[in-house]
């Protein structure tokens, strides 16, 4: 069994990273700077040399080589292949192991559907030209992947028979409900990301000097839809920008107050003090990064950062409803 905690701590850790990088990925717009896919104007790595570069001119005409961008994306993609390769490992692994694993293989399982899916979506997200539901969908795959190998580490290092908290009944409703809302908030977030509407609004606590400011949801929430259009193929206007901004707050404020409230009600639990700490410190960190890109007009570093507090806070979370429903029959029981 050491070998399968090995690979999930590893995997655990690299796909924190590939969930940052992806975040910086898109926040720099290197999105697309290889125009196909799996490689990089049809080689493995970023043309460099004059005959790799006339070949690339030719191959996609009108989207010259930009190296920076291209490398980040590239690298983005290696990153993301070795993480693929190591839950195909770890699927073998438990499969061998699987009469001493504190666990079932159904899990190793979804996380391999999952990696599969992922590139699906990947390869989506550049063929189809960054479209915002593929991106955002992306982006909460990317996150999916995380959560569930934090609970496949979860049941790795916390065996079967160990004294779990005695959590009172009464929190696992509130858990759960507080990891699906923050689930929706990183869908939101993404879709904010995706349609470039995180400075619609750039003030705070208002926005555009207003409460509530002038908004239309119609065009702004039609799922599938070209970067910056309407369905009739029409620009977003600026109203439908700041709809998009402001539900994305509105989530925030939500987030806040059942996070926060689930928190308190841990940190009134002597066993589960450290772990209402824990979701207080994650939550505040999160928001305070939230209110900064906005303050600070989305600067880099703080952009990508709020990616990985949103990946933090949503560990912490699976954390404390491992430990809510720990020892109960539940929808992860069987996993």
């Amino acid at each position: 069994m050491r070998w399968s905690k090995r690979l999930v701590a590893v995997s655990l850790l690299l796909a924190l990273c590939v969930v940052m990088l992806g975040a910086y990925v898109r926040l720099s717009d290197a999105g697309l700077g290889c125009p196909d896919w799996p490689g990089c104007y049809g080689q493995l790595t970023v043309p460099d040399q004059p005959h790799e570069l006339q070949a690339a001119a030719e191959a996609h005409p009108g989207k010259p080589v930009d190296a920076p961008k291209a490398w980040k994306e590239m690298l983005h993609r290696y990153i993301a292949s070795l993480l693929g390769l190591l839950i195909v490992a770890n699927l073998l692994v438990s499969y061998r192991q699987r009469q001493r694993l504190p666990h079932s293989l159904r899990l190793p399982l979804l996380l391999l559907c999952a990696v599969v899916l992922q590139g699906l979506l990947g390869m989506w997200t550049v063929t189809l030209l960054l479209k915002p539901a593929i991106v955002t969908a992306h982006l909460l795959g990317g996150m999916s992947i995380l959560a569930l190998l934090g609970l496949l580490a979860l049941r790795l290092f916390a065996p079967a028979g160990r004294q779990m908290l005695p959590l009172r009944r009464d929190l696992r409703l509130p858990a759960l409900l507080a990891l699906l809302l923050v689930l929706l908030q990183i869908a939101l977030g993404g879709w904010v990301s995706s349609n470039y509407a995180a400075l619609a609004c750039p003030d705070f606590p208002t926005c555009r000097a207003s409460w509530l400011p002038s908004m239309q949801f119609g065009d702004a929430f039609h799922v599938y839809r070209e970067l910056g259009m309407t369905a009739n193929g029409l620009l977003l206007s600026q109203e439908n920008l700041v709809a998009i901004h402001f539900s994305h707050r509105v989530g925030a404020l939500l987030v806040t107050l059942l996070v926060g409230g689930l928190a308190w009600l841990l940190l009134r639990d002597a066993a589960a003090r450290r772990y209402g700490m824990l979701l207080m410190a994650a939550l505040a960190v999160q928001l305070a990064l939230g209110i900064a890109n906005v303050l600070l007009q989305l600067p880099l570093p703080l952009a990508v950062a709020h990616n990985g507090g949103a990946a933090i806070l949503l560990l912490s979370l699976v954390l404390v409803n491992y430990r809510v429903w720990k020892g109960r029959q539940h929808p992860w029981q069987t996993v």
